[in-house]
């Protein structure tokens, strides 16, 4: 069978750039409307996916033909669309309700600032967006088009990162829907929050989740050669600070070759089967010889999903954070919210897992670590051992509230740890906003997740576009919430997905 390294890039990825118009103008007015919108997506090249303008649209069937080529085109994420002069909304009804990918509607025009001593009726018939796009938009909302509306020139910062941010989440977007996620063995005994409907997963997201036993892991472990783990090692002897007792030839360096087999058994599993993302669970390891640590500390980093104990939801949110992320400082990984420093007023939360904390998070060199866990009843694992950079950060966690999914999302602040000598595992420091208590009652108040993703490249923006374009609910804890403001919020999004799932 075929390997297939995981890409964790937007390189392959590109949006198209489309203007309406429409035959009443005449070829030189076009001709200028064909300029123009060319400049204006060549404003966006800096960007980090590849903008690619399209001919000017000016009748119905050529838009619901862009609209279906676009849906059949995999490296095609999105859609830009701006109307430069008058484009009567009845033509893009077909192709509006045709279009299947992530839409923005750009509100701009050619000009910065208007040349008022030489404005004549040519000049207003030419530059109408003001009168276009109010157009595009009442079509847009009349058909219930989820969409993304950025005002203002492309020459402008604040518009440039609007569109980046929609891009990443597009990008998120189609990697949720081509994503293969592989559980190996069931999750947590009588744990309720990782439970979920993996149907109406697929159905939302996009995401396939299945199940392996995990003997299938092993069975790929035990193809790993000696010769495979050797290499390996010296990778992990460049690339981190070892622990004397893992060392070639010192007491606890078989404990090392084990996790880097496990490392090679697990990424051949993965490779060949086409996935993205993956669980384990400490109470179902089969003959591996410790739980997986090391291996998918490394994984995430490179960009797989990782959920703990069973935990599809949270894997699917690494995979997605770590792809809007690409190209960015940072990185995400598996978190969990451990325990609480209530000093009064510079609480702190201490946030880690058992072993799987990404060290993307940390721009220092971890310390390769052997020590014993005590649950798996396996031998002592091996894992990489730091703490989170200090600095902004996001806290994401998806819960499954039967009639649908929700997505929970704080904005906090990783700060700078205290001496941690007696615990060795990845981990992060951070205050949430607006306040811990405020962020603790509106977390609890929402059912949300005790596991999530950590993310310190994306911000909470990245995440909001991606939310509308799975069409999925987003509740947000920041700097402006009040408890009470966000107990009302919950209730009335309780409503409103209720009724906008129909009869």
């Amino acid at each position: 069978m075929t390997r297939t390294p995981l890409a964790t890039t937007l390189d392959a990825y590109e949006v198209w750039f489309v203007t309406g118009s429409q035959n009443l103008y005449g070829e030189e007015t076009l001709r200028q409307v064909a300029e123009q919108s060319q400049a204006v997506a060549d404003g966006l090249g800096g960007l980090p996916v590849k903008v690619v303008w399209k001919p000017v649209l000016k009748d119905s069937d050529s838009i619901r033909r862009l609209a279906l080529e676009v849906n059949g085109r995999d490296d095609v994420i999105g859609v830009i669309a701006w109307m430069h002069t008058f484009s009567p909304a009845k033509m893009w009804i077909a192709g509006l309700d045709a279009l299947q990918k992530p839409l923005l509607h750009l509100h701009t025009q050619a000009n910065v600032e208007l040349p008022w001593a030489d404005i004549d009726f040519d000049f207003m018939n030419l530059n109408q967006a003001a009168h276009g796009d109010r157009e595009f938009g009442y079509i847009q909302t009349r058909l219930g088009v989820a969409r993304k509306t950025v005002v203002g020139h492309v020459s402008n910062p604040a518009v440039l990162q609007q569109v980046e941010d929609w891009q990443r989440a597009a990008a998120g977007w189609a990697a949720s829907r081509s994503l293969k996620l592989a559980r190996f063995g069931d999750n947590m005994r009588y744990v309720a929050v990782t439970e979920g409907d993996k149907t109406e997963a697929e159905l939302r997201f996009g995401v396939q989740v299945n199940t392996w036993g995990v003997n299938e892991l092993v069975a790929a472990v035990d193809q790993v050669t000696d010769a495979d783990v050797d290499a390996l090692v010296e990778v992990y002897l460049a690339e981190y600070d070892v622990a004397a007792e893992l060392l070639p030839g010192a007491d606890r360096h078989q404990n090392l070759r084990d996790g880097a087999a496990i490392e090679l058994g697990l990424r051949s599993f993965l490779e060949e089967g086409g996935f993205g993302a993956f669980t384990t669970s400490f109470e179902d390891l089969g003959t591996l010889k410790q739980l997986p640590g090391l291996a998918v500390q490394r994984l995430m980093a490179e960009g797989y999903g990782f959920g703990a104990e069973g935990d599809w939801k949270t894997a699917i949110l690494v995979r997605v954070a770590n792809v809007m992320g690409a190209g960015l400082p940072g990185g995400a990984s598996l978190m969990e919210d451990y325990t609480y420093d209530l000093v009064p007023g510079a609480e702190r939360i201490l946030g880690a897992h058992m072993l799987e904390v990404s060290p993307s998070l940390t721009s220092a060199k971890p310390r390769l670590e052997v020590h014993a866990l005590g649950i798996g009843g396996k031998d002592d694992p091996v894992r990489l051992v730091f703490t989170a950079d200090a600095g902004p950060a996001l806290v994401v966690a998806m819960s499954d509230m039967r009639d649908r999914f929700r997505l929970v999302a704080n904005v906090v602040q990783n700060v700078d740890a205290p001496d941690l000598p007696k615990l060795p595992v990845g981990r992060a420091v951070w205050e949430p906003a607006p306040d811990f208590a405020t962020s603790a009652a509106c977390w609890l108040a929402a059912g949300a997740a005790h596991h999530t993703v950590m993310t310190t490249a994306v911000g909470i923006d990245v995440f909001r576009d991606f939310a509308e374009i799975a069409k999925t609910e987003l509740v947000v804890i920041d700097e402006d919430t009040t408890v009470r403001g966000f107990q009302r919020e919950l209730r009335w999004n309780q409503a409103y997905y209720r009724l906008a799932q129909g009869l």
